[in-house]
This record gives structure tokens, C-alpha cells and sequence, in this order.
């Protein structure tokens, strides 16, 4: 098992690494619409913080040499399920043809009050070629 602390990502807000990989997949940690840079929350409505997390799962995956493309299952945790077609197009945006399984739960309250955390799960494709 490899532990992955990746640069350009948002400061882990907790005892926790970015990414984990073993066995050909890579379990990526909850992200939040923070701003790597300010650790601020970024954007007042879900779009705008969907657009955010999805900006940070990408500077997650990309420091690993993966995309978004390989993402094989996301993990949705919205603080009101009101936001859930606000969410949905920019998760559909950003993913266009690809389509990753996928878990969208209401939560009580996400980390520092964010909107919406998504976690996911990636695999590697040269593990299974």
C-alpha cells in the first residue's frame, strides 16, 4: 500500500493522505470545494462548488498520472439533497461519456460546512492490461 501526499491538492484538514493505492486501484479521500491555495471554501451555490471539488479531485489524480476517465465509483455526500440536480449537471459535465458508478447520500454536514464531498475510487489501467 502506497500513501500519496499530493502537491497542488487542497491541505488534508484531518490525519489523512490524499490517496491510497494497493492493488491497482487508487481510493481517493474525500474533497471539498477548498481553494488549494487559501483553504477557503470557493463558490455560493452547488454548481460552483461541484465545479471546485471536481478541480481538486484532478489535481489529485493527475499528480498520480491518472484522470478523471478512470475513475471506476464516486461517492456523493450532499448537506441537502435539494442541490442534487444542481450537482448532477456539473458531475455530468465533467465526466461527459464516462460513467463511473456511483453514490449520492445526504449528509447531516460535510467538513467545514461545504455543500458537497466527493469521494472516489480510480483504477490503474496499466494494472490491468
Amino acid at each position: 500500500m502506497k500513501q500519496h501526499i499530493v502537491d497542488g491538492a487542497p491541505e488534508a484538514i484531518g490525519p489523512y493522505c490524499h490517496a491510497v493505492e494497493t492493488g491497482g486501484l487508487v481510493f481517493c479521500s474525500g474533497q471539498t470545494p477548498l481553494d488549494p491555495e487559501t483553504m477557503e471554501l470557493v463558490g455560493t451555490t452547488i454548481g460552483e462548488q461541484t465545479i471546485r471539488v471536481f478541480k481538486n479531485i484532478e489535481i489529485v489524480l493527475n499528480g498520480l498520472g491518472l484522470e478523471l476517465t478512470d475513475i471506476v465509483k464516486a461517492n456523493v455526500y450532499l448537506r441537502d439533497m435539494a442541490d442534487f440536480a444542481g450537482m448532477n449537471a456539473e458531475y455530468a459535465r465533467a465526466f461527459g461519456e464516462h460513467r463511473p458508478a456511483r453514490t449520492t447520500v445526504a449528509v447531516r454536514q460535510n467538513p467545514l460546512d461545504a455543500m458537497v464531498e466527493i469521494e472516489c475510487i480510480a483504477e490503474i489501467q496499466s494494472a490491468t492490461q
